[in-house]
């Protein structure tokens, strides 16, 4: 297990079970009027520390696990989490902007599509046959307009953001 992707798992783990004794989740959703109107800006980055369950923050976990290792592995510690984080940060504005303002989003998810978004821009690139992650991307997007609840667009937000991040990260590394 890389360190990076470890320290991001046991955070998130961590805050779902202080969750279940201390109830702090109310302070971390994101919502678009309170980002906005009451300048709560944390809530862009703490909306990964807050589930929807049991189900929600396993499913989330584990593609971290999946996802996270090899991307690491590729990029390092750091531009890894760079990544993480500006997929993060894109697919919450893609939730805080295209949702009704009184939509209430939770989860890691936006962070995990912006790591399948890496993955796909990598393979492409070094020319690695990944079809069947464009498969498992296809149906996770599709999940998301089907069942009401999941925040399908902080999905998209997250997928475009983490392929832009990757291109970024690579054409910098190399000047």
């Amino acid at each position: 297990m890389r360190p990076t992707t470890k320290f991001l798992l046991t955070l998130i783990a961590g805050f779902y079970l202080v969750d279940m004794f201390y109830p702090i989740s109310n302070y971390l959703f994101l919502n678009k009027y309170l980002v906005l109107n009451q300048g709560e800006w944390w809530r862009i980055l703490t909306v990964a520390l807050v589930h929807g369950g049991l189900f929600h923050l396993g499913f989330n976990l584990y593609a971290l696990m999946v996802l996270g290792n090899p991307l690491e592995d590729m990029l390092g510690q750091r531009k890894f989490l760079i990544l993480f984080l500006t997929s993060l940060v894109g697919g919450s504005l893609a939730s805080m902007f295209f949702n009704p303002s009184n939509v209430n989003a939770v989860g890691v998810s936006g962070a995990i599509f912006g790591l399948f978004g890496a993955l796909a821009m990598l393979s492409n690139r070094y020319g690695i046959d990944n079809r069947p992650m464009y498969t498992v991307i296809g149906i996770n997007l599709a999940i998301g307009f089907i069942f009401p609840g999941i925040d399908w667009r902080a999905h998209v937000g997250g997928l475009i953001g983490g392929y832009l991040i990757a291109q970024a990260l690579i054409a910098f590394s190399r000047t």
